[in-house]
């Protein structure tokens, strides 16, 4: 397989780096100064043993991409960014080009079945950061990640079972699974927390409290949308040991959605996070005022290019009390 890692960010470029190292033919696709810095001295990956720089094809957009029959497209963007990519890669990519969603969310499966018929989904357990251009940071001192495929809307095939294997190879853990959707579910409802993380000071325990409603307020909302989502002890025991977190300083456990807000982003995909329950809820009649608050909050920290994680808490929590 040829892969295409189309966002060359944290989790991309982490991806792209194992991909490299394990032999497998791979093209980033990265924007602006990371994009230079990767052409100037390659792509440099930083890991609990240390730091190595992967020399990689990298391309500014998919024209410049060659394409193959054996050509696959990691979509690595984020959410929002997703409609520009999908109309760079629908006026470049070869058609039958099997296209693969490794972004949070549940909404982008939807949308590149609308361009292309192959489509595929990774539920993305890699922890991971990318402040410097030309520099990602791999989060785990164990497994690089967890990353599990499936066809979109369900099943496996040959293709899976490829992908899977490649990345087994480049030292991830994967499996095909049938039911895909149903872990990126789980996965959404995680990433509740990320507006919090994003938005609001760690202070004391409003900050957990505010995560603790929002997912709370999530799992009613899946239910009430009749949703299939895998459990919580389900995700708890597939990611087992393979994820070790290990500290890399003050941003070592931080969101992608700070770290979006940290580099200056002018929006971020919050819409696709919190917005969804958001959407959920209004769609089959559950109110979602936690996940309101923090959409529209996280929404004018970017616009008003406040500081990541300024935001009082406890207020906010007053805010619902008195709603």
């Amino acid at each position: 397989m040829h892969f295409v890692i189309y966002g060359a960010g944290a989790v991309g470029g982490v991806i792209a780096s194992h991909l490299v190292r394990s032999g497998s033919s791979t093209t980033v696709v990265a924007r602006g100064a990371h994009l230079q810095a990767i052409r100037d001295r390659g792509l440099v990956l930083d890991t609990a043993e240390g730091s190595e720089s992967q020399m990689v094809t990298a391309a500014a957009n998919a024209a410049e991409v060659e394409w193959t029959d054996n050509s696959v497209v990691l979509l690595c963007v984020k959410s929002q960014q997703t409609a520009a990519a999908l109309d760079d890669l629908q006026a470049h990519a070869p058609r039958t080009t099997p296209m693969v969603s490794a972004q949070n969310g549940v909404a982008n499966e939807s949308a590149l079945l609308r361009r292309f018929p192959e489509v595929y989904s990774i539920c993305v357990m890699l922890p991971a950061t990318h402040l410097e251009p030309g520099v990602v940071v791999q989060g785990s001192a164990a497994t690089a990640g967890i990353l599990d495929v499936g066809r979109f809307p369900t099943g496996t095939d040959g293709v899976a079972e490829n992908i899977s294997r490649h990345l087994r190879a480049a030292s991830f853990e994967s499996r095909p699974r049938g039911d895909i959707m149903a872990w990126k579910y789980r996965k959404l409802l995680l990433n509740l927390g990320n507006g919090v993380d994003a938005t609001y000071r760690r202070d004391g325990d409003a900050h957990g409290e505010l995560m603790r409603r929002a997912r709370r307020e999530g799992e009613a909302v899946l239910a009430a949308a009749g949703i299939d989502v895998v459990s919580e002890a389900d995700d708890r025991a597939r990611r087992g040991n393979h994820i070790v977190r290990r500290d890399t300083g003050e941003d070592s456990l931080v969101s992608s959605t700070w770290q979006s807000v940290a580099r200056g982003a002018h929006d971020v995909e919050i819409d696709y996070l919190s917005g969804e329950i958001v959407l959920l809820g209004r769609l089959h009649g559950v109110a979602t005022p936690v996940n309101e608050l923090v959409q529209s909050e996280t929404t004018r920290l970017v616009t008003e290019g406040l500081e990541p994680s300024s935001l009082d808490p406890q207020a906010a929590l007053d805010r619902l009390v008195g709603s």
